[in-house]
């Protein structure tokens, strides 16, 4: 398949966009109506757009004069007619108004795709990190390979 035409890919590149522009109404257009979403802060989880979008709106106005940038990489996913189920490692850094890298963090994301009348949207999204056994903590930085 086309890179240009991979609805994976284009769900990843709408979702980078989104989160750096901060742009609420562009992040939820991604997902289904009736997403069901395991995300890794605070709720066990969030089913429907309007919870997804009271999360995203909080986290973009938590955010100040910062922006995130989203990279993904480690990118494979599964195309069929009807679903596409993907996962990458995905690194949010904050940037300063100045577009200074200031912190980031990586996690890894699952996104399961249905193919609707208006296009591929996200039904299921998954957030995970690991936890390190001896403190309990998650994992929020990816070990580089060697």
């Amino acid at each position: 398949m086309n890179r240009n035409s991979d609805p994976f890919l284009q769900t990843l590149q709408a979702y980078r966009d989104a989160v750096l522009a901060k742009d609420v109404d562009a992040f939820v257009a991604i997902y289904d109506d009736d997403v069901h979403v395991f995300d890794m802060w605070n709720d066990w989880s969030l089913r429907g757009t309007a919870a997804w979008r009271r999360m995203a709106e909080g986290w973009f106005g938590s955010l100040g004069d910062e922006r995130v940038r989203v990279e993904f990489d480690d990118i494979h996913s599964t195309i069929s007619d009807a679903m596409v189920c993907g996962h990458a490692t995905v690194t949010y850094t904050a940037l300063s108004a100045t577009d200074t890298a200031l912190r980031s963090l990586s996690n890894r994301m699952t996104l399961a795709l249905r193919r609707t009348d208006g296009g591929w949207k996200v039904v299921h999204e998954h957030t995970s990190a690991p936890i390190e056994h001896g403190s309990m903590k998650p994992v929020l930085q990816r070990p580089r390979a060697d």
